[in-house]
Order: C-alpha cells, then structure tokens, then sequence
C-alpha cells in the first residue's frame, strides 16, 4: 500500500488543520498529557503514521516507555494521574461516540480536573488529532520509524 496523497496537497486546508493544531499546542495544556491524548485516539482509530509519531514526541518529552504501552489499558493502569484518566475517557468518548453521545459522567469527570479554558483546548485537542487519524489513514501517510526497524524482505 503506497501513499495516496500528501497531506498538504492543498496548502490551504493543510494550514488551516495546522492552525487549529497550533492553537491546541499553545493552549497551556501539559504537552505529555497532549501525547497520550494523541496516542490514545490514534490507537482507537488505527492510525500507525499517528501512533509512531506520538509515540516518538512522548519520548522526546521525557514520557516513560512503560506508561506508553499503558496507554491501551489505562483504566486497569495504577500509573495515571486522576487528570489523565479524564483526559483518556473523554479522548475514548469524543473518538468514539458510542450512541451519538459523550456519556454526562465522562464529563462530568473531565470537567472536574480542567477549567473551561483547559476543557475546551482539550476537545479541540481530541477534534484535531481525530481529524489528523482520519486524513493519514485515508491518504496511507506511511509511520515514519528508525532505518533500523524495518523489516526487508531477502529473497534467495
């Protein structure tokens, strides 16, 4: 499977995703918290170009590895705070909307541990890497990962 399109095929959609992506990252949300956000949607969406980049940014910002292979199964996880936890049920909420809602405890929850201001960078936030997940998997954008790591094939 080969890449169909580039993301910025059209400059200007292109720019306005940065846009929105931009006024996320400069919303003063924990830029961690912002990556196992990122992750979590992208696991749910199946997004490997968006898995490997969120994986690679939460390390460069210090994220431990084993807290990443968490991420999955965070409710069964001892080791995210009570804000992640709000933060991960409303990512699974927003990404999935299972019964074309987001449940009222969810909420509530999330509501709870961020202020408005927090609360609505953190939905952008959701909107915004949902969007990314669903222009990467459309476009086959491939992951990007070390030389290393890839696997080729030898024929004899």
């Amino acid at each position: 499977m080969g890449t169909r399109l580039k993301l910025d095929t059209v400059p200007e959609a292109y720019q306005a995703m940065r846009g929105l992506q931009s006024f996320v990252n400069d919303s003063g949300l924990d830029h961690r918290l912002l990556e196992l956000v990122k992750l979590r949607a992208s696991q749910i969406n199946g997004c490997a170009f968006c898995i490997a980049m969120h994986v690679t940014e939460a390390h460069k910002l210090g994220e431990h590895e084993l807290r990443l292979h968490l991420v999955r199964v965070w409710r069964e996880a001892a080791v995210f705070s009570a804000r992640e936890r709000a933060a991960l049920a409303l990512t699974e909420a927003v990404t999935e909307l299972r019964d074309g809602d987001v449940p009222d405890s969810v909420y509530d929850a999330a509501r709870a541990q961020f202020s408005d201001a927090e609360l609505s960078a953190l939905v952008y936030g959701i909107v915004a890497i949902n969007s990314w997940n669903r222009l990467c998997i459309t476009f086959r954008a491939p992951p990007v990962v070390p030389r290393e790591l890839i696997q080729h094939e030898h024929t004899g």
